[in-house]
Parts: structure tokens; sequence; C-alpha cells
């Protein structure tokens, strides 16, 4: 976005703040204080409703009373068209914030004999300028002031002195005109005399219409010169600006869970980074939606907020369609987490879009958001049209620290990684979600494409939705390579019986060796004893044979005495 007026050293001319989202961003700062600023367009483009949102601004938030002179419409009409608006004329009149005052000009009473004399205007203009202080001031529409004129040097000669008159006044003027054939205006001069001009434009492309502001000139100061679109709805006008060129956003460290665990996993074990763009690429009923719904459910029962932007479903048929997943989205939005903004994209054009929904953020102010699916915006605009939308709009996203997430309908007979929006390269995370056929079946691969500034997984995942949810099979490699759906099961199943028989053959050979081993341990224990028993028959013979040759000896010995004492 622009930035901020307030922080730019150049602006010097002093400026009233209009109140309208984004002019005063485009305008930095506002129009020119105590000057007059030309409001130009077709019929319908909206002029008379922004002088009044200027005028109305003015008084109840920047304390500065506005007088509204009309020449076409009176006041009774005035404050019927714009009470839809939220604008109660008739209260502010009663307290002296605004006057409205309805001038009523016949071209048969306007005679080119001698001088054209407004001093009759000035007159009643002054006094209402003074009776309620006013400090801006609206005239609409100027042709009918100076409709009954030819002479173009008295109009020329009267419209500076209009102008003049209201910069003695020191009031910033706001003044409606008509757009002419060759010039912004129908006389061609008013926008040679004003400070500010800015054009309207209400265009119709392919039957969808889209409204255009420009600022054309504004003197003494800078200001955006690219067309702006705007909108005009229940809460008046609002403008979008064109985002900056400049790549200098912040970014976070905190991550996100998709509230798919097998996905997390692949991302490395956290999820998403705060202030991301993600994109969910695939064909038609490959779960796209379902994996922006498990982020949005995740994303809200932590507490965050979410706004789902849907082109293709309603609310209701989102909510219905999720519970057959096991996800309750119905209960977030009854705790005013989860905010649905569901049209066709016919609604409006790619620019209104854009208006629409960078104002539903500001009102909601999210932490997600979600757009399901971009695909469909090609039906009001060519792809590098929604390819300029989308980049501006991450821009703006990024720019807020707000995590959103694509979902993008791929082509079959698409052979390249590319999405057909052209975006994948400007997002930091891609999905890629592919149909697998074999065995006659239909699965699902999951693919992270890429994944900026995380370490995350090569490998495709299968992807798989039951009424318990959502969640990813890892890889499971068989003879012939990657396996999915019941060839999976099948080779699970076999290696499952073939493990089982190799755990019931393991289990014999085990009780054989145990047979064997108890075998040879009581061969063994009857051999110790057999050893024993001989070795205690050997320790016999041994002992007596000593016993003997002891006796022996004691008997010789005896002998010896007996023989030595005769």
């Amino acid at each position: 976005m622009i930035d901020d007026p307030t922080k730019l050293n150049f602006q010097k001319l002093p400026k009233a703040q209009t109140g309208i989202a984004g002019l005063d961003q485009i305008t930095y700062g506002g129009l020119p204080k105590g000057r007059p600023t030309l409001i130009c367009g077709g019929a319908g483009s909206g002029k008379t409703l922004m002088a009044m949102e200027f005028l109305v601004h003015g008084a109840q938030t920047f304390n500065e009373p506005g007088v509204f002179v009309a020449f076409e419409e009176k006041s009774d009409e005035l404050a019927q068209n714009v009470i839809s608006l939220g604008f109660d004329l008739k209260q502010l009149e009663k307290d002296k914030l605004i006057k409205v005052d309805h001038v009523r000009v016949e071209r048969s009473e306007i005679e080119e004999t001698g001088e054209y004399n407004l001093e009759g205007l000035f007159i009643r203009l002054g006094y209402a300028i003074d009776s309620i202080g006013a400090k801006r001031v609206v005239l609409d529409t100027l042709e009918s002031l100076f409709s009954g004129l030819s002479n173009q040097a008295i109009l020329r000669a009267e419209l500076r002195r209009l102008f003049q008159w209201l910069k003695d006044k020191q009031v910033t003027a706001v003044i409606t005109g008509e757009q002419g054939d060759a010039n912004l205006t129908r006389q061609g001069l008013e926008e040679y005399v004003s400070d500010c001009v800015i054009l309207l434009d209400h265009r119709i492309e392919n039957k969808v219409s889209t409204r255009i502001l420009r600022i054309v000139k504004y003197r003494g100061t800078v200001h955006g010169t690219n067309e702006y679109p705007f909108l005009i709805d229940e809460e008046g006008i609002s403008v979008l600006p064109v985002t900056s060129l400049k790549l200098n956003n912040d970014v976070s460290l905190e991550r996100i869970p998709s509230g798919i665990q097998g996905l997390d996993k692949m991302l490395g074990g956290e999820g998403f980074f705060k202030g991301s763009s993600i994109l969910v690429s695939g064909t038609a009923g490959t779960g796209k939606t379902s994996i922006a719904a498990n982020f949005v459910d995740q994303a809200c029962r932590d507490g965050r907020r979410c706004v789902f932007f849907a082109f293709e479903e309603s609310q209701q048929q989102i909510i219905r369609n999720m519970r057959s997943i096991n996800i309750d989205l119905q209960e977030h939005v009854d705790n005013e987490l989860l905010h649905f903004s569901a049209s066709r994209p016919t609604l409006h054009g790619l620019e209104l879009h854009l208006v629409s929904m960078t104002k539903t953020i500001e009102k909601i102010n999210p932490d997600i958001v979600v757009l399901d699916p971009i695909t469909n915006l090609i039906t009001v605009g060519s792809t590098s049209e929604v390819k300029s939308l989308l980049t501006r709009l991450i821009d703006y996203l990024q720019m807020k620290q707000i995590t959103v997430m694509f979902t993008a309908l791929a082509l079959r007979d698409n052979k390249s990684e590319q999405s057909d929006e052209g975006i994948s390269s400007l997002v930091d995370a891609w999905l890629l979600v592919r149909d697998i056929e074999s065995n006659g079946e239909r699965n699902r691969g999951l693919y992270v494409m890429k994944s900026r500034g995380m370490k995350h997984s090569n490998q495709v995942r299968e992807f798989v939705i039951s009424d318990e949810g959502i969640k990813l099979v890892d890889v499971f490699l068989g003879p012939d390579g990657v396996l999915t759906g019941s060839a999976r099961e099948t080779q699970q199943l076999i290696e499952k019986t073939g493990l089982a028989i190799r755990d019931h053959a393991v289990s014999r050979k085990d009780r054989e060796i145990e047979r064997k081993r108890l075998v040879l341990e009581s061969k063994i224990t009857s051999l110790k004893e057999e050893f024993e028993s001989v070795q205690e028959d050997l320790n016999k013979t041994y002992i007596e044979e000593e016993l003997r040759k002891n006796i022996l000896e004691e008997n010789r010995q005896e002998l010896t005495q007996k023989r030595d004492k005769q």
C-alpha cells in the first residue's frame, strides 16, 4: 500500500482529510485545504456521493461543518438518497453541522445581456457558511449553474471568480462536474482552474461493471497517479490503493499448523509460516476445499480469526459437506471466529472483488484468509489480470502478516507444473494434489512442490479422505514401486500374512531348540551324577588303601619296638 502520508517529509501543503477509505492514502492526506477540488465523471459514477461523504465525514469526524449547495436535487431528495448509508442529514442540520441549500436555476432566466453576475449566489452561500461556521463547501453540479452560458470568455471569468471567492472564504470546496465528450468536463474549463481534479469512471467490460478513480492533477503535492478501483456499498465509498512495489514486508518465524498431522510432518513438523501465502492446486475432486477447511478448523480451534471467500459454493453447502469428514465449521461461525463471504465471481469485476475483499479483511481483521477457488476469477478477467489481482492481494496480506491459502483447479490435460493463474511462483508454499490411477482405482497423492524457508519432504503421500477426516499415509513401496489404495492394502496383507507365517515358523523352531536344550541338560545331569558316583568309588578305594597302609605301618612300628625291647 502507499506509505502513511503522516510519515512523508515532503508533505507541506495543508490538506483536509476526506474520511473516505483509501482516498486519503492515494492523495497523501486528503484534498487541498482551503482550495477547490473538482470531482468529474459520467452519470452514475458516484460524484454526488463522494462529495456528500467528504462533507459528512468532515462534520462528524474532523469537526469541520459544511454546506451542500445542490442545483439539481432538493434537500429532501438528498437526505433520502444517503439515509441508506447511515447519514442522517436532517439531524446533522439540526445540530448545525451541515446546511443543505437547494438553488433553483432556470436557463430561461439567464440572459447574456451585460455581465453575468454571481453576486446573488455569493451572498446566499456566504450566509450559509457564516451561519454554521462552515469549513467545507460542496457545489453539485457546476453545469446546472452555467448551463445557460455559451460565451467562453464570460464562462471562464465567472469560473475564476467563483473559485477565487471560495479561496477567499478559506473553505475547502468540492465541485462536481459532468464529463464531456472530449474533455474531463462539458465546458472543458473547470479542470484548469481547479487545484485538484478527480476523475470517476464507471466501466462495463464483459457485462461486469467496475468503478475506477484517477487523480488527474493535484497542485503543490505528490499523489497517486494510477487508476484505483472503488466500491459503493451500504457503507459508502471504499477506494483500493495499488500495493507498493517495494518488497520490504516484515516476516515472522511463528508457525501455523495445517490441521493435518501428516502434512505438518512433511513441513518439518510445525506447519506454515505466519503471514505466508499457500497454494493448493489439483484436479476436480482431489480434496482442495477439504484441505482449506482443515486449515481453517485448526486455526479457529487455536483461537485465530478466519475469513473464507467462496466463489463456487455457498456457506451452508461448505458447512454441510465438511461435516461428512468430521469437520464442524458451524461451531466456529457461531463463535464468531469464522466469517464466510460467498458470491459468484460475476457479482463484481476483478477490481471491485479486490476492493470488497480488502474491505471485509479490514472489518474482520483475520489471522487466516482462504480463497476457494481462485480459478473461477478467470470468468471475469484474463489470466494476466487475475495474476495482477492476486499479486496485489498477496502483498496487501503480507503487509498485515495475514496467512492466505488459495485453492486452484488444474486441468487434467495440463502437463506443466505451473498453475493456470500463474501464481505458483509467487506463493511461499505450493501443495499439489494429484490423481493416482492404478488397478482400476482412483486414489489421491499429495506433493509439497515447494515451501520456502523450511525443510520439507520431497516424497509423495497418499491422501485419504474418510468420515473420520483427512490423513496422509506414509509412502508404501511394493515390489513394483509406490502402491496406493487397495493395492497397498493387499500388499500390506500379504506382508502381514508372511510375517505371521514367519513368526509361526520361528516359534516352532524355538520350541524344538528348547526341547533339545532340555534333553541335553538331562543328559548332562545324568553324566554328572555318573561322574560323581565313579569319583566317589575312586575316592573310597583310595581311602581304604591309605587306611590299610597306615595300619600296616603302625603294626610294623609296633613289632619293631617289641623286638628292640627283647
